[in-house]
């Protein structure tokens, strides 16, 4: 449809709202004046730019899906160390969590991964399941 057919419809108007980050640092000093902090708060890491060359990133797909909740689990099992703290603590319920999700993930995906990706998903979940019963074992 064109302007022909419909010229009582007025065309888009597109209107950019740029002072957004002044009234976010003004609102942000009224918080710190009313909650009594008198320091400026930082600023999470790569908030300005992030830095990432997204080159370096590895493609997308199933397979590193399956890789990332395997790695979380196992961080949370305890077997590898938390990447915030620098230390292996288990946290059972967390990896209990991520053991789920690879498994909903593979109910969801069943009949549509090929053999690879399902052989994949399905040894990591038995490989994590086995190390879960491991860990309630020795931290019970």
């Amino acid at each position: 449809m064109n302007e022909e057919q419909h010229p009582e419809r007025k065309p888009i108007e597109i209107v950019g709202d740029e002072d957004w980050k002044t009234r976010v640092k003004e609102e942000d000093a009224a918080l710190d004046a009313q909650f009594g902090s008198s320091e400026p708060r930082e600023k999470p890491a790569g908030a300005e730019s992030s830095g990432i060359d997204a080159s370096q990133l590895p493609p997308a797909n199933f397979s590193l899906l399956v890789t990332l909740f395997t790695t979380q689990a196992m961080t949370a099992l305890g077997l590898l160390p938390n990447p915030m703290t620098g230390k292996a603590a288990p946290e059972l319920p967390l990896a209990k969590h991520y053991i789920d999700l690879l498994s909903v993930l593979e109910q969801k995906t069943r009949g549509n991964l090929d053999a690879g990706e399902a052989r994949l998903l399905g040894d990591s979940l038995h490989e994590l399941r086995m190390m879960f019963v491991q860990q309630s074992k020795v931290n019970a």
